[in-house]
């Protein structure tokens, strides 16, 4: 099956980020925001991103507006009827993913997939909750969506070979890698990165180091882009914490324990960029 029409359901980073690109490529998107502001941002950020590409040289003026007009904003769920592809992009967390996808699953025609961007919810569990098991699936886009080329494809326990066929046909024609991964807690880019993102929140508290020379050894020793505080920072320490929480939760290992440090931040509100502070400052 070829996708051609996708419901993006959630207009913050992550599915602004997914309707670009998909919108950019050719596939005609109904983005839905339950919020009416939350979705005039989010077509906004869109916007702003593609007159961003254009103004770099990576996309002329024509497609641009052809890649936003391509995209169709809604506050009702009802706008995913039709679309092949269903992809929920809302909140990491299971109260306010489990009603969505269940509204999805009757809105949706008998053969169209629903999968979801979770990056550490159990598949198996969220599929649980709808008619076709077989045919969801966990579509993990990294961020920022347009620049990182990455997307994990998960499985779940009935997730058929047809549905996996065709979300990776869909995320090579968006220029993207598909790399599929079994559904285990945190997955794997989780199960590896919130665990050394923890150990680095560790360091601070037990004053190893200060949070600009963890990040700098990170980087000039291991050649990561990025340090793994910055990184936290970037993700947002709420949403690092639930990770680590799921990964403790779903494995029952000590060394999955979230840091005390990083509860009490996020018990502060210093959940990074997107509050002005977390381990760095931010205007």
């Amino acid at each position: 099956m070829k996708i051609e029409k996708v419901a993006v359901v959630g207009g913050g980073t992550m599915g602004n980020g997914i309707a670009h690109v998909l919108a950019k490529f050719g596939v005609q998107v109904a983005l839905i925001e339950a919020n009416p502001q939350a979705l005039e941002k989010a077509r906004a950020t869109i916007e702003k991103n593609l007159a961003r590409e254009v103004s770099k040289g990576k996309l002329d003026e024509g497609s641009a507006r052809l890649a936003l007009e391509r995209i169709t904003p809604s506050v009702d769920t009802q706008a995913a009827a039709g679309a092949q592809l269903a992809i929920e992009a809302v909140p990491e967390q299971r109260d306010i993913k489990l009603p969505l996808l269940r509204k999805l699953d009757v809105v949706l025609g008998p053969e169209a997939i629903l999968a979801s961007n979770t990056s550490s919810i159990s598949i198996t569990e969220l599929a649980a909750a709808t008619s076709r098991p077989d045919r969801f699936i966990g579509m993990h886009f990294m961020n920022p969506v347009p620049m990182m080329k990455l997307v994990e494809v998960i499985r779940g326990l009935q997730t058929s070979d047809a549905t996996v066929a065709a979300v990776r046909e869909l995320a090579l024609r968006l220029e993207k890698t598909p790399v599929e991964v079994r559904d285990y807690p945190g997955f794997i880019s989780n199960r590896v990165l919130l665990p050394m993102i923890n150990e680095a929140i560790y360091c601070v508290m037990e004053g190893v180091a200060a949070p600009e020379a963890i990040d700098e050894i990170m980087k000039l020793g291991m050649a990561h882009p990025m340090g793994p505080l910055t990184l936290a920072d970037f993700i947002g320490l709420d949403v690092c914490l639930h990770i680590m929480e799921v990964l403790h939760d779903g494995l029952g290992d000590t060394k999955y324990r979230p840091c005390p440090l990083l509860r009490n931040m996020v018990a502060a509100g210093w959940l990074g960029r997107k509050t002005g502070r977390g381990f760095y400052k931010y205007n």
